[in-house]
């Protein structure tokens, strides 16, 4: 994860940055395994990023916003939690890492599928597939007796 710590801001690409004042971080204790220390240390990071307040280009919030994540609230608010590692800097990093790829993710444009239909010779072998299938089913068959 790029960020420069005397610009203070989120580097998501080279035209587009996140300010570090519109994501809030608060640190919370980690829930899980962990003994004692768990206890009293409040090394998990909460991340919220407030998409529809950000500086974000208008095209990628209303990507962000169109995303079905439940980490994304009715207020279009994005709360990240940070817990994998022990101490709360290496978390700080890890969820501001997720918010980068997140955000660089919905701002890839991807190419509209083009449907197509199937050619003439896939369609004949289709058919030929299928026909040969049938015959493997009717050798299967019991034979018709001599009686009728």
């Amino acid at each position: 994860m790029e960020h420069n710590s005397e610009e203070r801001s989120l580097r998501i690409s080279s035209r587009v940055s996140i300010p570090l004042d519109e994501v809030e971080m608060e640190a919370v204790r980690s829930s899980g395994a962990g003994g004692q220390n768990v206890n009293k240390v409040s090394s998990a990071i909460h991340l919220r990023f407030d998409i529809p307040a950000s500086s974000l280009p208008q095209r990628t919030k209303d990507r962000l916003l169109a995303l079905r994540d439940s980490r994304i609230n009715r207020e279009g608010v994005l709360v990240i939690k940070a817990q994998q590692h022990r101490t709360r800097e290496k978390n700080r990093q890890a969820a501001l890492s997720r918010l980068t790829e997140l955000v660089r993710d919905v701002m890839v444009e991807r190419k509209p599928r083009v449907a197509t239909q199937p050619g003439v010779a896939a369609r004949r072998r289709r058919m030929d597939a299928k026909s040969r299938r049938g015959k493997v089913k009717a050798l299967r068959q019991r034979p018709p007796s001599e009686a009728e």
